[in-house]
């Protein structure tokens, strides 16, 4: 579940960044290379099928850092304390 949830994340940031140049602009600050980055926003695919080549950019630690909790960690601390 976690990972169709980050994923479906993944798509909604996509969706967001409608433009080809406003892809590029954000793609470029997250540290991708140029050549990956003019690939990705130039892209004709469908936002839940780009959603998976965004993992590389919005991952994990973007998240975190973002402020999303994993549901996992979270599950296994109040496991534990039961």
């Amino acid at each position: 579940i976690e990972g169709w949830l980050r994923r479906r994340l993944r798509m909604c940031v996509w969706k967001q960044w409608k433009r080809v140049r406003t892809r590029y602009r954000e793609l470029r600050a997250l540290g991708l290379p140029e050549r990956v980055v003019h690939i990705m926003a130039n892209a004709r695919k469908g936002y839940w099928r780009m959603s998976r080549q965004l993992n590389n950019a919005l991952n994990n630690a973007y998240w975190q850092s973002q402020g999303l909790k994993s549901l996992t960690e979270r599950y296994h601390r109040i496991r534990q304390a039961w």
